[in-house]
């Protein structure tokens, strides 16, 4: 894989720096995140597009129980792609983007995010909307008599 843009190949100018999933090695990339998600619901969010050089790659895309292979024009713009609710079931998923092929020229992978979709609220923000609920329902008690 190589970082690209900022004016050295450049193709979605100012949008700063962004990876060729290709790269310049001759063997298709493998982008894995180091440490692993815990179990639980996430969103996923990634800017995707050509690689502006007259090919076309597929890039699969992992993360729990989501996969997903997009196929990629070279003319593509670069676009946002948002996944709701991805569960991950247990210990050990890892995000990765996998672009096939291997002739140095890959899909433009860039702004990669993901945020936890199934948080808890903290127990004190918990206990004052029952606070408030309560204040709530005696001020109606009130002007009921």
């Amino acid at each position: 894989m190589d970082l690209i843009g900022n004016g050295f190949f450049d193709f979605y100018p100012g949008n700063g720096l962004y990876v060729d999933l290709d790269g310049s090695t001759g063997q298709a990339g493998l982008m894995a995140t180091n440490n692993t998600f815990a179990a639980g619901t996430y969103n996923l969010q990634f800017d995707l597009g050509g690689s502006q050089r007259g090919d076309s790659n597929d890039v699969t895309v992992s993360l729990g129980n989501y996969t997903h292979t997009f196929t990629v024009a070279s003319s593509d713009p670069l676009v946002t792609v948002v996944v709701s609710n991805v569960t991950v079931s247990g210990p050990g998923s890892v995000l990765s983007f996998q672009n096939a092929g291997g002739d140095n020229v890959g899909a433009i992978l860039d702004n990669v995010n993901v945020n936890s979709a199934s948080a808890v609220p903290e127990m004190s923000t918990v206990v004052g909307l029952g606070s408030l609920l309560g204040l709530g329902g005696l001020g109606l008690l009130r002007r009921r008599k």
